[in-house]
């Protein structure tokens, strides 16, 4: 992936316009109060997908768009965010959106990438076999195939980094969950781009913890599983594209376990009553196991989604 600029971010930040307003970034008194340092959370939980992912969906079809103009229609994988992302910027364009999820995928994102316009058909135990269907769709059918990594993704994710850097361009450290890897490259790009010091920290799954085990060993590992409700970080194996540019680029990864994110989505209603799912609760769960090393700093959390089940988000916030 060439090394994004400015230039770059801005102008997928037009394109992003057209369909969305940016989105809020707030320092919460309560949640400074609570772990003692600034915390700014980026809120991408008010998109119009409620999550981060719909950015690089819409600069990802302006792209398929002037480069692949015959294209009929797209396929992709995903556990929600993604896909709902595509069905929505798919649909703006009149293209069809087929759309892999793993058998048993969460009801309510399922139906929320309806709702936006996509097909969404279940296949595979995990998100790594529903990708392997995609592109087996993608010849069947005709489609394109959006990978779960691709530089017009990071580049319209790259938007809300840019946002908050913008309304924040002191801080020490910004935490990011990562699954595929766009969210955590496109805070790393927007902080090279605006040539900033912040250190970047990836945030993991303990029950999927790919990418920080590739990270300290610094080659791709893979784990046999990747079972965690935070399903936003059920990814069993990084994306080498990603995984290239995080291992050069982030400070360290920190792994959180379920009661960690689960008591980060209850702290995200106390202090600030915003809902968050379990990925876009991870960031916060890593500060709170860090907030020793974090006292008096300024903190920026990327709150990356907020599409939980009813009934999950029930058993969590009793």
């Amino acid at each position: 992936m060439h090394k994004l600029t400015r230039n770059d971010i801005e102008q997928a930040a037009r394109q992003v316009y057209q369909v969305m307003p940016a989105t809020a970034q707030y320092a919460w008194p309560l949640l400074a109060e609570r772990l003692g340092c600034t915390v700014w959370v980026k809120h991408e939980n008010h998109t119009p997908t409620g999550a981060f992912k719909v950015r690089g969906g819409i600069t990802f079809m302006h792209w398929l768009k002037h480069t692949h103009p015959q294209a009929k229609g797209i396929v992709t994988a995903t556990r929600g965010n993604h896909g709902q992302s595509l069905a929505l910027a798919a649909s703006a364009l009149g293209l069809r959106a087929l759309i892999v999820v793993p058998v048993g995928n969460s009801v309510e994102k399922n139906n929320a990438m309806r709702g936006f316009g996509g097909e969404v058909v279940e296949y595979g135990r995990d998100f790594d076999e529903a990708r392997e269907e995609a592109a087996r769709l993608a010849q069947t059918h005709g489609l394109f195939l959006v990978p779960p990594f691709h530089t017009e993704l990071v580049k319209g994710v790259a938007t809300y980094a840019l946002e908050l850097f913008t309304a924040a361009p002191d801080l020490d450290t910004v935490y990011v969950p990562i699954g595929c890897g766009s969210g955590i490259c496109g805070v790393i790009a927007a902080r090279d781009a605006l040539d900033l010091k912040t250190q970047v920290v990836g945030v993991v799954s303990t029950e999927a913890a790919a990418a920080k085990l590739s990270f300290e060993s610094g080659a791709i590992r893979e784990t046999a599983s990747a079972n965690t409700f935070a399903d936003g970080l059920a990814v069993r194996r990084p994306i080498p594209e990603a995984f290239a540019i995080y291992a050069a680029g982030a400070a360290r990864i920190v792994a959180v376990s379920e009661a960690q994110i689960a008591e980060a989505m209850r702290v995200y209603y106390t202090d600030t009553h915003n809902l968050a799912e379990g990925a876009g609760a991870a960031a916060l769960a890593a500060l709170m196991l860090e907030r020793e090393t974090m006292q008096g700093k300024k903190v920026g959390l990327i709150l990356s989604g907020a599409n939980v089940d009813r009934s999950v988000y029930g058993k969590v916030i009793g």
